[in-house]
């Protein structure tokens, strides 16, 4: 079941499909984290084996900031949560701007490939993805952006998102004229090897962000990263764009 990109829906209302959805999109995610633990990495959800990139793909040009060495344990993890949002109705997502880590970038909607969410291609390193089967952001339960670190020759859209503290803000332009704000609430840096799916992708009705990344150290070998960074806004407003 796919996000109404028409935008239909009663604004300020909770679309029961949008309930549904986040269910597919955990059960999903779930049984993706499960067949990764038998030979991918444990982000089998979101891109394929060891994660964002398979064997050969990426190397780091250098150590994406405050990512190095970080354990699996919140790296800011807030005092409270903000209160719950009304959720917005449906719009397809254009654009996510993080100005406080100069993140600026335009937003492409992205299903499955082999059972994971499939992000961008490596050719377009500034763009990132949103999983258009789940909601869209702004709507009830929590939307999924994905986006590289780096590839084998530059930074990519997400190399600055581990430096992102609490409070930041987080701007989605939507494709019926308004602004979907977000206030980030935690950072996580989520080893691989004890990734849990549920507690990452887990969705209620409350309108959250997921942005995920690779972070960690980078492995020459296996050619990927050992973690990943996970990045948890709340809906807080909008407004006209």
């Amino acid at each position: 079941m796919g996000a109404d990109e028409t935008g239909a829906g009663a604004p300020g209302g909770t679309d029961p499909r949008r309930t549904w959805a986040a269910v597919v999109l955990g059960l999903i995610l779930l049984a993706a984290w499960l067949f990764g633990q038998g030979g991918q990495g444990a982000l089998g959800g979101l891109g394929g084996p060891g994660g964002f990139g398979g064997p050969g793909s990426h190397g780091p040009l250098t150590t994406p900031p405050g990512v190095r060495g970080l354990s699996a344990a919140a790296v800011d993890r807030p005092a409270r949560v903000y209160a719950p949002h009304a959720p917005l109705h449906d719009a397809v997502p254009l654009r996510i701007d993080i100005p406080s880590v100069g993140i600026h970038a335009k937003l492409v909607g992205r299903g499955l490939k082999d059972g994971a969410v499939d992000p961008p291609p490596y050719s377009t390193p500034d763009v990132a993805g949103w999983y258009r089967d789940g909601p869209p952001p702004g709507a009830a339960g929590a939307a999924i952006v994905v986006g590289h670190v780096d590839t084998e020759t530059r930074a990519a859209v997400f190399y600055g998102l581990s430096t992102i503290r609490r409070g930041a803000r987080v701007d989605v332009a939507r494709d019926d004229g308004t602004v979907a704000e977000f206030s980030v609430e935690a950072v996580e840096v989520v080893q691989k090897a004890h990734f849990d799916a549920k507690r990452v992708y887990g969705s209620g009705s409350r309108p959250e962000l997921r942005l995920i990344t690779c972070g960690g150290d980078f492995d020459k070998a296996a050619q990927t990263y050992s973690a990943n960074v996970v990045v948890v806004a709340a809906l807080t407003g909008s407004r006209p764009a």
